[in-house]
């Protein structure tokens, strides 16, 4: 594949391609190992004769919670306007589609038109949001950490742990949702931009 870009397309090209592929590789590996880390203490008690808890830990919040699911969503959910069409369209070769089925054959098959892209980024948002609320609940992380004796320095355990959870969340799951919005959207642009084949991996 990267043999048909040099001959089709250049060097100027070729070596595009490469810098970017390198880039993106290492921003991918950069956000994928990203974390916030939460620290939580835990009270000393004792029971009989022992001593426990007293340690230090942290709840590690990754950048990228959701992982691939919410690109898996989006082209999945942008997939259906096309399958209707394709059942909504004409099979006799004299009668023309009708115009709903035209506006999505133009607008939201191909990946190259913009209004395509908006909707694919704005539906890997939504859903890497959606992921994110459906499986980690703060609520029940906070009520963990108040039955063990555990607490985040400088928050009340409880209900103020759930919302402190729930704040940090909200804003690091926004330049994951906007990291996995992007990936997905360089092969669309590289079909745009330098004809890309849509078989390149």
């Amino acid at each position: 594949s990267l043999g048909e870009i040099l001959t089709a397309q250049g060097v100027n090209v070729f070596l595009g391609v490469l810098v970017v592929g390198l880039f993106v590789v290492s921003a991918v590996i950069f956000v994928e190992q990203s974390q916030r880390r939460i620290p939580v203490q835990y009270a000393k008690r004792m029971v009989g004769r022992r001593t426990l808890g007293g340690t230090s830990t942290y709840i590690p919040i990754k950048v990228n919670m959701a992982g691939v699911i919410p690109v898996i969503f989006a082209s999945s959910m942008l997939y259906l306007p096309s399958l209707i069409a394709q059942f909504n369209t004409p099979t006799d070769g004299t009668t023309a589609p009708p115009e709903w089925v035209n506006w999505i054959n133009t607008y939201l098959v191909r990946g190259d038109h913009p209004l395509y892209m908006a909707i694919y980024f704005a539906m890997i948002v939504f859903f890497t949001y959606f992921y994110v609320a459906i499986t980690f609940n703060p609520t029940e992380v906070a009520e963990n950490m108040k039955k063990y004796g555990g607490f985040i320095p400088g928050i009340r355990a409880g209900r103020p742990t759930a919302d402190y959870l729930e704040y940090v969340l909200s804003r690091i799951t926004l330049p994951g949702a906007l990291y996995l919005g992007l990936v997905a959207l360089i092969p669309l642009m590289a079909l745009v931009l330098i004809n890309a084949n849509q078989s390149f991996p």
